[in-house]
């Protein structure tokens, strides 16, 4: 059974690695900021996330497609998280 400190490392280190950079850039900050202060619903959410393809998070995030009903609070969590981290 995986620990807590091992799951948020997990989660940690496949936001960072996606299959793309733009993705690496929006989730592993995202994850870095947000993952210890999750509860045990939106880690299960979020590791979901993380199973989608970087190609239709990325158009979800930058909102040029509407996120599936059940990631759509997640998603636009990060997308707001990414638009003010990118504004600085």
């Amino acid at each position: 059974m995986e620990t807590q400190e091992a799951r948020l490392k997990r989660l940690r280190m496949r936001s960072w690695r996606r299959g793309t950079k733009e993705m690496d850039l929006v989730l592993g900050p995202w994850a870095d900021a947000h993952l210890a202060g999750l509860g045990e619903a939106a880690l299960v959410l979020y590791d979901e996330v993380l199973e989608e393809n970087d190609q239709e998070l990325v158009l979800w995030v930058m909102g040029t497609v509407a996120a599936p009903e059940r990631f759509a609070a997640m998603i636009g969590e990060i997308s707001a998280f990414a638009r003010i981290r990118l504004a600085k």
